[in-house]
């Protein structure tokens, strides 16, 4: 397992008692000149395995951060130094590697992972250690009872039921609304909740379901999937896909000369799916683009800008901020309110900081009421066309010009 740890404008050599050693490898009491220890924020990312492509996407917009915190004088007058470390895709491993950073390496603050089943797994860690858990991608809220858990995505309390409701929503907007509709989903956690909640609001809207389908979350083959699809013929494809799989099973039904009228996949892959020549009119769920009105957030132009030349430096498929790497800049631009709005680094006092107040993020402004600290849902719908992904529902949210294109 990896360990990386980001410290901007630190990568120096120091002679010391007649030996070289790496400054962002020492403690700062260690380093001499008085100088105040950094503030150590520990966390995982699956920088390898089936959820590495988002992952890395998640380790950019951490060090962007980061960097851009520390160019400006760091967080109550600290640097911040991020251990990051490989949790492998592996939920088990997540558990582990949090118990690591906060026994044996110290950490003075945690961020959650990627990935439902390793923010779960990373929580209960927290929760022993009553330490502050501010997470960006967990798919169920339910799931997250812990009262010093804090979600960057404005999911709201029950995302099972509200996702399917905005996409149906933009879907009845057009000409010919779906009457029928495919569930075909990885048994990703957070997928397969929300697979189970769409075909409750899909039958609550009198559409009629002609295929549910399950398979193992990694899966590779999708050639047997995808015929199975073709059979059922629906009017709409609502597809519980993670990461790769949506590319994969687009491709699958290219082999069979087969796509959807109308396709919807849950967690893509952003770059690969949307550079997919078979994903034209595909829809997902976003809550920010590169685009306007998102842009005028708090911090986001900033951050489109940075990320945006990190990513193509770093050599990342997809050299676009999307709201994954927004939600992952949002949790962070979270953790600094509270650590500046309670003056010192205390888990309990922070997490009632944030009960209490509002977070300007580059996803817009975060409250933290209601059931499992979530706020208020705030989910859109994007849409691939002509090779970029453009927001299209609800309609405030389209750039200049754009429309949502549907049969």
């Amino acid at each position: 397992m990896s360990i990386t740890r980001f410290q901007p404008q630190r990568r120096v050599l120091l002679a010391a008692a007649g030996t070289l050693m790496l400054a962002y490898g020492l403690p700062a009491h260690a380093q001499g000149g008085g100088a105040a220890e950094p503030i150590r924020v520990g966390g995982t990312l699956p920088l390898t395995g089936p959820l590495a492509p988002v992952g890395g996407i998640h380790k950019v917009a951490a060090e962007v951060f980061v960097d851009a915190l520390n160019k400006r004088g760091g967080l109550l007058g600290r640097k911040v130094e991020l251990m990051l470390l490989d949790d492998q895709s592996q939920p088990g491993n997540a558990r582990t590697l949090y118990e690591r950073l906060i026994t044996r390496e110290k950490v003075d603050l945690l961020m959650g992972p990627y990935g439902t089943s390793s923010i779960i797994a990373a929580m209960g860690v927290a929760q022993r250690f009553n330490k502050l858990f501010i997470q960006s991608s967990l798919g169920d809220p339910s799931l997250a009872p812990y009262e010093m858990q804090f979600p960057a995505l404005p999911l709201g309390p029950e995302p099972r039921l509200a996702d399917t409701e905005v996409l149906l929503d933009a879907y009845a907007s057009t000409t010919t609304p779906p009457k029928t509709i495919a569930f075909v989903t990885s048994k990703f956690p957070s997928a397969l909740d929300l697979a189970k909640g769409g075909q409750e609001i899909a039958a609550k809207r009198g559409l009629k379901t002609v295929l549910s389908l399950e398979y193992e979350f990694g899966t590779r083959d999708f050639g047997g999937i995808a015929a199975r699809i073709k059979d059922a013929a629906p009017d709409l494809l609502w597809s519980g896909a993670v990461g790769l799989e949506a590319a994969q099973l687009l491709d699958a039904m290219k082999r069979i000369d087969y796509q959807p009228a109308r396709q919807f996949h849950l967690f893509p892959a952003p770059g690969p799916t949307v550079s997919n020549p078979q994903a034209g009119g595909l829809t997902t769920l976003t809550w920010f683009e590169d685009h306007a009105p998102f842009t005028q957030n708090a911090g986001a132009a900033e951050f489109v800008a940075a990320y945006n030349e990190r990513v193509k430096a770093a050599g990342l498929a997809w050299p676009h901020v999307d709201y994954q790497a927004a939600a992952e800049f949002a949790a962070w631009q979270i953790l600094e309110a509270a650590a500046k709005g309670v003056g010192r680094l205390d888990d309990k006092a922070m997490a009632a900081w944030l009960r209490a107040n509002p977070v300007d993020t580059v996803l817009g402004t975060r409250r933290f009421d209601g059931k499992f600290n979530s706020g208020a849902a705030d989910t859109k719908i994007k849409q691939a066309q002509n090779g970029k992904w453009v927001t299209v529902w609800p309609p405030k949210f389209r750039p200049s010009g754009a429309a949502f294109v549907a049969p």
